[in-house]
Order: C-alpha cells, then structure tokens, then sequence
C-alpha cells in the first residue's frame, strides 16, 4: 500500500556517443524481487486487521474478549510503531548496511505473526501488531533506499514501482485468505510469507554506496559487477561513487536536522511532507483496515467479504497501469487524475452514507459503494500511492536526503496512526457520511498543492531537479546518495 516506492536519485555522466545503453540485467531484476518480497509481507501485515477483526471480535470465534476500543488499538498500534521503526530505520541502514538492515526485519516479521496466531489474550496480538509495525516502519525506509542504490535509471519506471506492486499482492491475498479463514489462521499465513523474502535476501549484495561509504572500495567494484553484469565496465560508476563520497565528505553536516531548516533545503522538504498529508488523510489506510466493516454498514448486497477482495484485485491492477504511464505521462498528470478520482468518489460515498442514515431510501443502489470503493482505489494506486514516495527521492537534495527522508517517513506514519485510530471516532461524531466528506475536502485541498506547489520531475536528472529548485548543482553518482544519519520514510 503504503508501502512502497523507491529513492531514485539517478544523474547522467558524460560518455562516448558509442557506448551501450545499459540494460536491464536479470541480477537487478532479482534484486528488485527479493526486497518486493518484503513490501509483499508489509502488505499483508497492514491489510491483516481488515478481515481480522471480524472474526476476532466475535465471541463464538475468539476465546476472549476483543472490545470496541481494544479492536480500534489492534489497527491503530502498527503505525505508531511504523513512526518508531521510520526513526529507527536510518540509523540502522547507516551502521549495518541497506541488505542487513532488511534482512534484519524477517525473523521479526515471522514472530510478531506467530505471537498472534497463538495469542490468549488481547496483549498478545497488540504485542504482535505493534512489532510487526515496527518492522513495517523500518521496510518502508530501507526498501526504496536499496533499490535506489541499485537499480540503474534506465529500468526505474518498471522495477521502481515493483514494491507497490508485491505490496498491493500482499493486500489482495490477505483479503481473499481473509474469506475463508479466522483471524488466528490468516496469522499463521502471515507468519510463512517472510521464509522466501529471508532466503532470496541471502542471495544478493549490500549496495555499492554503502560499501564505498565504508572505504571497501574491493567489495564495491564486486556488487557493482554482480548488478550490471560481468561484461559491464563498473570502473565509470565506481568513481563516480567515489568522488560523490568524497564530496559528501567534505560537506560534512555537524548537525542534520538543523540544515533542514535552512530556506533552501525547506521547499523539497515541504513539498515532500505535503505529498505525504495528503496521500494519508486520504483516508487511504481508514479504508484499507476497516473494508469490511464499511461494507456491512453500508448495507451492500454484495457480501462484505467479495467486495474486499474486488477492492484488492482493483489495487493490484492499477499498479501496472501506473507501471506503464508514470515514465510517459509524468507524475503531476497522474496526480491530478488520483485526486479527482478520490475527490468524487469520496463525496458519492458521503451521499450514499447521508441518505441511508436521513432518507431517501438507497436499499436499490447497494452496488454504488463498491463502485466507488473500485474508483477510489483505482485513483489512489495510480497517483497517491507510489508517486510520493517515488517524488522523495526524487526532489530530497542529496545532502540532507537521509535525514529529511526520516522526517518525512515519520511523517507518514504519524498520519496513518492518526487517520486509523481515530476513524472510528470520526464516524462516531460525525457519521460515517461527514468522515467521507472530509477525506473528500482534505483531498479538494490536495488538488491544488498539486498545481501549485509540485514540480514535475518525468525524465529529468537529480541535477536538473536540484537546479530548479535550489539554483545550485552538485555533481552525485548515478545511484542513491544518502547522507548518514545521526538521527532517523
């Protein structure tokens, strides 16, 4: 869902005319694969309380008791623990390296699902979920940082969006599991999608970046041949990692978090925490956790349970659809359509809601929510759903990428516990007809930060998006070049 995007801070060096264009080799493929795999279990891991919490609160199913407010904490603890995990993640992949670090949140992936499966009591499964989120926190910063550093930008478009793709897989097979067995069950299966993910990221190399940050400069040429091919000459791009290692070295930051207040990093920042507002307060992840019950307060007469798994398979879709246009149309293209898309469907399921509580009688029209559920999704996953996390990497100078990508990530994350946690509340207060309609305004709001405030970044170098927006250029590798951190998507 969230999940899911990747830093891509790609600039063109100066070659011969003939040189090849790089291909994309069957090495970073592999690599693109065996971290998707883990944005598949953090998929799987935020959509579990969707159909969860249907079984788990009932009593005939559950051995003890889940209440109204315990069942809002078992959605809303994985992202307050994502925001520890968000802060927690670039130190981390600073001091054990982007594949460790990664590597690192399996066998936690593995246990916080088994602490479910076989929880007797609610403190157990809020144990999980907070674990598992904070291992979510930590994937959704580690992730992009590696394919970033790997993925060459010839192939950005295609492998860049593969983790939203494997997140969105994640999703849909929650969902349809999620039919057909209880919350305890769907938590074993939870428990056996890490076992791949922890075996393929044996396979693959810590990124060349981290390597040369370390001065290993041997094991760098080494993943850098492994990446491009044996035929490949790396020796271009190895120095070019160099001397931007150097660079960095020399415009050492005493105090990170202190530059990102300077006017010329706060405009990349702003617009980068502003793209993360609005993709969560989209009402996005609201939806995600608490499909099913939607459904049944709608009073659809499609079973709840089809509907999410329509609903899955829509965002799974479009994902290749954003695949094939975000490198042809651009990002503010895709954008505009995502917020339309959300704004009308958000303020048709206000409607919807508002006349099933106040008349007239909708009982005719109980295929419109899954209709819009199917638009919504659909906008989301083509524009608002990787495409800010893509922009981060894209638009973050390089000398504050690290940090500013902390902030931004917690952000995030701080937005997505707001937006789950209280949900219920907001329905509550204002029916379920006033939380649609303000998903719908805040996203009114967001059509316009678009239009005035994001740049578009299609087809144009890191030098090319730092000159627009700082007036300055700094030479940097073609690869992510992510400050260290002293503080940490």
């Amino acid at each position: 869902m969230r999940i899911l995007m990747r830093a891509d801070t790609h600039v063109s060096f100066s070659v011969p005319a003939e040189e090849p264009k790089a291909i994309c080799t069957f090495s970073q493929v592999l690599a693109a694969l065996s971290v998707s795999l883990g944005s598949l279990v953090v998929g799987f891991v935020s959509a579990y309380t969707s159909p969860a919490l249907v079984s788990m609160t009932d009593r005939n199913i559950t051995s003890f008791e889940v209440t109204e407010d315990a069942s809002s904490w078992v959605g809303g603890i994985m992202p307050l623990a994502g925001l520890a995990g968000g802060i927690a993640g670039g130190p981390l992949i600073e001091c054990l390296g982007r594949r460790n670090t990664i590597l690192a949140t399996a066998v936690p992936f593995i246990f916080s699902s088994l602490l479910i499966a076989c929880a007797v009591n609610v403190a157990m499964v809020l144990c999980g979920r907070f674990l598992a989120g904070f291992c979510v926190g930590i994937a959704s910063l580690s992730l992009p940082v590696y394919l970033g550093e790997t993925v060459q930008p010839e192939v950005r478009g295609t492998l860049g969006l593969l983790p939203t793709a494997f997140g969105n897989i994640g999703i849909l097979l929650c969902f349809v599991a999620g039919t057909y067995m209880d919350w305890s069950m769907l938590a074993f299966l939870g428990a056996a999608l890490p076992v791949p993910f922890l075996i393929l990221m044996f396979m693959i190399p810590e990124t060349p970046r981290w390597f040369v940050s370390r001065g290993r400069e041997e094991r760098a040429r080494k993943a850098l041949s492994w990446l491009r091919g044996k035929e490949a000459d790396v020796e271009p791009e190895l120095k070019g990692l160099m001397r931007s290692q150097a660079d960095a070295e020399r415009q050492a930051i005493q105090n990170p978090m202190m530059e990102l207040l300077k006017r010329n990093n706060l405009k990349p920042l702003s617009i980068s925490l502003g793209l993360m507002f609005f993709q969560q307060l989209s009402g996005i992840n609201a939806v995600i956790f608490y499909t099913v019950q939607i459904f049944q307060d709608a009073g659809s007469t499609i079973d709840g349970n089809i509907c999410t798994i329509i609903v899955g398979i829509v965002n799974f879709l479009a994902t290749f659809i954003g695949i094939v246009l975000i490198d042809r149309a651009g990002r503010k293209i895709l954008l505009y359509v995502s917020n339309i898309a959300m704004i009308l469907t958000l303020f048709v399921l206000g409607g919807f809601f508002y006349c099933k509580t106040y008349g007239p009688d909708v009982t005719h029209l109980g295929w419109l929510p899954l209709t819009c559920f199917v638009i919504y999704i659909l906008g989301f996953s083509l524009g608002f759903g990787p495409i800010p996390w893509l922009m981060m990497g894209e638009i973050l100078p390089a000398k504050i990428r690290g940090s500013a990508a902390s902030v931004a990530t917690a952000f995030n994350w701080s937005c997505t516990f707001l937006v789950t946690k209280t949900f219920k509340d907001l329905m509550a207060v204002m029916g379920a007809h006033g939380a649609f309609w303000l998903f719908g305004a805040i996203c009114f709001v967001g059509l316009f930060f678009v239009i005035f405030y994001v740049p578009e970044t299609q087809g144009k170098t890191l030098e090319d998006i730092e000159r627009k927006m700082m007036g300055r250029v700094r030479r940097m590798s073609s690869v992510a070049n992510i400050k260290p951190l002293s503080f940490n998507m």
